[in-house]
Formats: structure tokens, sequence, C-alpha cells
């Protein structure tokens, strides 16, 4: 039951930040991903390297 949790809460995040990256607000899409994809309580320290990458859905290709 607390990984379908885990799971669920994943989920919200990864779609919240596509909400925000469709609008066109590409940092907040990244600032969601960055506080989701470090471990409770920490924080990645400045610089660590860690890239987000985000494309709109309404740019051509």
């Amino acid at each position: 039951m607390k990984v379908l949790k885990k799971l669920a809460k994943r989920f919200e995040t990864l779609m919240t930040a596509t909400t925000f990256a469709e609008a066109g607000e590409f940092e907040t899409a990244r600032e969601i991903l960055k506080e989701d994809a470090q471990p409770e309580g920490k924080t990645a320290p400045s610089g660590s390297g860690q890239r987000l990458y985000i494309q709109s859905c309404s740019e051509p290709r």
C-alpha cells in the first residue's frame, strides 16, 4: 500500500509539471521536478550537474 501511495504521488507530480510546461512555465515545471527528484528532507547542491529537459508540445519539431 505504501508503494501505491508513493507511485500515485509521483504521477501527480509529473502531471503537475506537465501542465506547467504545456502552459509555457518551463522554469516552474523544472522546479517541481527538481523538488520531486530529491530524497525527502534533502536538496541538491547548486551546480550538481542535474539537468531536466522539457519540450513544449506547441513548438514545431
